[in-house]
């Protein structure tokens, strides 16, 4: 004799419940099938693997009681759409969570009723169609109206959205450009990442004081693209369009700040930017910041390089640092380089090589003049030391 088709929906969701494994199956699969998820950093989980706890016991218990969405369940359900429309993480993305959710719903309840009665699978079925079709107009019209809220306060809706990009909680361009075109913007492409904060700073408001200077001294007067900055701690970041950095460094000098700019990473890498720069303001020593020079794509990589963290391939960090002394005709310049760097004078370095020392100082300077490079400075003459040397 069989159960009936309620105590066995019933001993069904028991299990489920008191199974930690099927949300973290729902999890894994949505971090998986859903870029925007998979995208999310460590921090953020915990929230996923609450939300898919809750949504997991509501709908086997509407399932097992023949149940429907009620008042309560349509509050949350719009609450975390518009959490979801403040953190940039776009709807769409959100619906197809929870349609992963349930395919995997359904195969939990397979493995532990092969032979489900046909009365239960379809009031599973028509359950989870029912569900979909409500909280997915319910979250679309809460999401819409936080946008649009948002929207109204334009800088802090800019600011949520730089926020955003470099926590990588933006996984496409697509999605990106989709919420760039919503807020009536463009973004610089190609752009430059600044993060930059005031030496010796004990003021925990100079980081918005310095990102309102530098966007006004380096951000260009109107035009189509719209720049970017927020606060991370006590430094500024700030996304500009690539030629600001040809002027960071002039802007820098002109106060007690120190930064780093980096220019090789494309939108959607905004993240891994930030990144870049925030480990080389940490871990750079104070000879890296001279008056007026910002660090850049290269002090920051050869510092991932050294720190032990992830850093671009060798053979792009010569590049990154030796520029156009790679070339074989520049071959000369680079022999005067390292038999600068191996004798520690320019004197020794062109006995060695045969040279007039004038003849070795010249080529020095034009060293200096391809790379944007010193060698006599003793930052710059290492990372051109670990360049020539990883490139070799």
């Amino acid at each position: 004799m069989t159960n009936k088709p309620s105590e066995d929906r019933e001993r069904v969701r028991q299990e489920m419940v008191a199974d930690p494994r099927v949300v973290e199956a729902i999890v894994a699969a949505v971090h998986e099938q859903v870029p925007v998820y998979a995208a999310l950093d460590d921090s953020r989980l915990p929230e996923v693997r609450a939300i898919a706890a809750w949504g997991l016991e509501r709908l086997l218990h509407l399932w097992a009681t023949d149940g429907r969405l009620g008042p309560a369940d349509l509050r949350r359900f719009r609450g975390i759409a518009s959490a979801r429309a403040a953190d940039g993480r776009p709807v769409q993305a959100v619906l197809r969570a929870y349609r992963v959710a349930g395919t995997v719903l359904t195969d939990e309840v397979a493995a532990r009723a092969p032979r489900l009665a046909a009365a239960d699978a379809f009031a599973l079925a028509r359950m989870l169609l029912a569900t979909l079709d409500t909280l997915s107009e319910e979250m679309a019209t809460a999401y819409a109206a936080t946008s649009e809220d948002l929207a109204g306060d334009r800088s802090r809706a800019l600011r949520l959205l730089f926020d955003d990009l470099i926590a990588g909680r933006h996984a496409s361009v697509g999605a990106l450009s989709d919420r760039s075109a919503r807020l009536g913007i463009q973004l610089p492409d190609p752009y430059c990442l600044l993060a930059a904060e005031q030496v010796a700073a004990d003021r925990p408001d100079l980081a918005h004081e310095t990102a309102t200077a530098l966007l006004d001294a380096l951000a260009p007067p109107g035009g189509e693209v719209t720049s970017l900055a927020t606060v991370r701690g006590s430094r500024a970041v700030l996304l500009l369009p690539l030629a600001a950095s040809e002027r960071a460094g002039e802007v820098m000098g002109e106060g007690s700040w120190r930064g780093c700019v980096i220019t090789g990473e494309g939108l959607d890498r905004i993240a891994l930017a930030h990144r870049l720069a925030a480990d080389a303001l940490d871990t750079a020593p104070a000879h890296a910041h001279r008056s007026g020079q910002v660090l850049t794509d290269a002090d920051a990589q050869v510092l991932a390089l050294l720190a032990g963290r992830p850093a671009a391939a060798p053979g792009h960090i010569a590049r990154l640092v030796l520029g156009p002394l790679a070339e074989a005709a520049r071959r000369h310049l680079l022999d005067a380089l390292t038999a600068y760097i191996d004798s520690g004078s320019a004197n020794a370095a062109a006995r060695a090589l045969h040279l007039h020392p004038q003849s070795l100082r010249y080529r020095l300077r034009r060293v200096h003049e391809l790379t944007g490079r010193d060698p006599r400075d003793p930052w710059q003459r290492l990372t051109l030391d670990i360049a020539r040397t990883i490139r070799d």
